[in-house]
């Protein structure tokens, strides 16, 4: 059991990023599965690992790699969604540092650099993103370096600003961008972080140049300047679109397993209910036919508890899929109770409804499993056609129930209306 209190009487504290804690106690019990780690939230750092169940750790406000009893770090994971933060922004730092150094080497040009301000260009363009990944790759933990580099982006555009003597097209640019990328970073407040190491940057480098300010934009610059805007503008909002996408297909997914049973497969029973309900409105608006079964698994507890909740479950999974099989693609089954289902026939008229009950029942009877032996699963459906005395779908939820019971007092294994 892990666990650290937020301070004296106040548990579940949560790291943000950002907020480092004073001072905490890790308690770590390996009885069962081992000794258990940090969560991923927690920027503090292990001392010592324990070599017995119950064995104290103390943790201290540190850096976020867990460091052991070698004196070796581990990596420490990032905040959840940002594990990949190096090699999302990898592409973009390159694309724009080397943009931005064909722009800068266009001013530079006009300006007539020194060989070593021309070095520190084509670093920047061609080195700095490389080395960026690499860094963080070999960190302990890639996410806080990245963080660094992304600041470190801020300052050299800074630096970089000032060197191009303010140019002011150039200028405008890199600021927009290096912004920019912050921003679509996802990560709070980070943009506005950047700012005082921009700021930074253009101070080290109104230092190197006297702060010459030369605002004019040739034509040549604004031409250099174009692919910067234009091909970095459009990748990153490819990237946010593909982002997009991926969070919509993300809430779709979330959004049906929200409305599926995950034993049966079947709908649970909120959303089952709002079918139902839709059905009753279009049987008292439109007059189209719809019938309400409701089934019950026979003598279930008790088999339950003969055979073990593991074959309960197989026995639940096995009638949730002879519904299934006896039911068109326009019905609609639900998992009602523990051992009940419920299923609306859309545009079904009695006749035809009870057909379809007594081929699931049929097929109900046809389950066998292997830890029951000769035992023959069953099931009780009762049977309700919709009509105009509904008021509402608690009503007719009622009327399939009441049916339900006729047929389990009746002897079970049958249809009752």
């Amino acid at each position: 059991m892990i666990g650290w209190p937020q301070g004296p009487g106040q548990p579940g504290w949560r790291h943000r990023l950002g907020a480092e804690p004073q001072a905490w106690a890790l308690w770590i019990d390996d009885s069962s599965r081992g000794a258990r780690t940090l969560r991923p939230e927690s920027p503090a750092r292990i001392i010592g690992t324990p070599a017995a169940a119950g064995t104290a750790c103390r943790i201290r406000p540190g850096r976020r790699g867990v460091q052991t009893n070698s004196g070796r770090s581990g990596r420490a994971p990032a905040p959840h969604g940002f594990d990949r933060l190096p090699q999302r922004t990898y592409v973009f730092r390159l694309l724009g540092m080397g943009l931005g150094a064909l722009c800068i080497a266009a001013v530079l040009r006009e300006n007539g650099a020194s060989p070593l301000v021309w070095s520190l260009c084509a670093f920047t363009g061609l080195v700095w993103p490389h080395l960026a990944l690499l860094v963080a790759r070999s960190s302990a933990s890639p996410y806080r370096a990245e963080l660094r580099n992304l600041l470190l982006d801020s300052a050299q555009t800074g630096f970089w600003v000032a060197m191009m003597q303010f140019n002011l097209l150039p200028s405008v640019l890199l600021f927009t961008l290096v912004t920019v990328d912050k921003i679509s970073t996802g990560i709070p407040r980070l943009w506005l972080w950047s700012l005082p190491v921009f700021a930074a940057g253009l101070l080290l480098g109104g230092l190197a140049t006297g702060f010459a300010v030369r605002p004019d934009t040739s034509t040549t610059v604004m031409l250099v300047a174009l692919p910067m805007l234009l091909i970095h503008s459009i990748a990153v909002s490819l990237a946010s679109n593909r982002m997009v996408q991926q969070i919509r297909q993300k809430n779709r997914l979330l959004d049906e397993l929200s409305r599926t049973d995950s034993l049966t497969g079947l709908h649970v029973r909120r959303h089952w209910q709002a079918l139902a309900d839709r059905a009753l409105h279009l049987r008292q608006t439109e007059g189209i036919p719809a019938t309400l079964l409701l089934l019950d698994i026979d003598h279930f507890k008790a088999a339950n508890d003969r055979h073990g909740h593991a074959v309960g479950d197989d026995v639940l999974r096995a009638v949730a899929e002879a519904i299934r099989a006896g039911l068109r693609e326009s019905d609609d089954a639900g998992r009602y109770g523990g051992d009940e289902f419920g299923i609306v026939l859309h545009a079904t008229p009695p006749g035809d409804a009870r057909l379809v009950a007594e081929a699931i029942r049929r097929e109900i009877r046809r389950i066998g499993v292997a830890e029951m032996g000769d035992s023959r699963i069953t099931a009780s459906i009762g049977m309700a056609p919709a009509h105009g005395g509904h008021d509402s779908l608690e009503q007719w939820i009622e009327e399939a129930d009441a049916a339900l019971y006729r047929a389990k007092r009746g002897g079970r294994d049958r249809i009752e209306s």
